[in-house]
């Protein structure tokens, strides 16, 4: 337990021993003797994002039309000692998900995923996408992802989870409403009960945003 500077102390207590610090790191370095707790990491300097966006939806979570204005995050969950990530992409005209992906891992290819999955499905140019400033989000291949296929970058400020508010409205949602409500112990359950409820968000469940449509009927209801 003890580093360089509680054996000099304790030296000194049980041997009555006076010895400079200096010395006493210096020989535990050579007997390659260290303390096994709280040990100091390695420094590898300031991380900074490689892209950051402007807040340019700057909580307008209005739209005028479908696909004006999309954001996306991930969430975690938790269930039987395991954990799944899902990543979502919703569109703020009418709240419908647009896109979803669930992985083990929290990584780019999370996100880069389910950004493929809403580009292959909808006609993405000039689409305002919003996020957080998360490691995802401000990766170079993620931003010439975006770049490529004419889209708008957005991010939420540092540290400020009310700029993706709607985001977080979804998910506090799926959690109250599906998952919490049920003990899974497969990944295979996680992902039929993600798929199940986001179908009946799309096409059933009503908003009274939406005048007590669902996402899909409000938007079907439009064109």
């Amino acid at each position: 337990m003890y580093g360089y500077r509680r054996i000099l102390v304790w030296l000194r207590l049980t041997y009555n021993l006076c010895i400079n610090h200096k010395r006493v790191k210096r020989l535990m370095n050579e007997l390659d003797i260290r303390a096994r707790i709280r040990q100091k990491r390695p420094y590898y300097g300031k991380k900074k994002a490689y892209i950051v966006s402007n807040n340019h939806l700057n909580r307008a979570f209005q739209a005028s039309k479908p696909n004006e204005k999309w954001i996306t995050d991930i969430t975690y969950l938790i269930f039987n000692g395991q954990k799944l990530y899902l990543s979502v992409i919703i569109d703020l005209y009418n709240n419908e998900v647009v896109a979803f992906q669930i992985s083990s891992r929290n990584d780019l290819k999370l996100v880069v995923d389910t950004l493929k999955k809403a580009i292959m499905k909808h006609d993405v140019t000039g689409i305002l996408l919003h996020s957080d400033q998360g490691f995802q989000y401000t990766s170079r291949l993620y931003h010439q992802l975006l770049k490529k296929n004419q889209m708008k970058q957005s991010m939420s400020r540092k540290g400020n989870c009310w700029d993706n508010a709607c985001m977080e409205s979804f998910f506090s949602h799926f959690k109250s409403e599906c998952f919490n409500l049920y003990s899974f112990r497969t990944a295979a359950n996680v992902k039929f009960a993600v798929q199940k409820y986001i179908r009946f968000y799309n096409h059933q469940r009503f908003q009274k945003k939406l005048n007590n449509l669902s996402p899909y009927e409000y938007r079907t209801q439009v064109i």
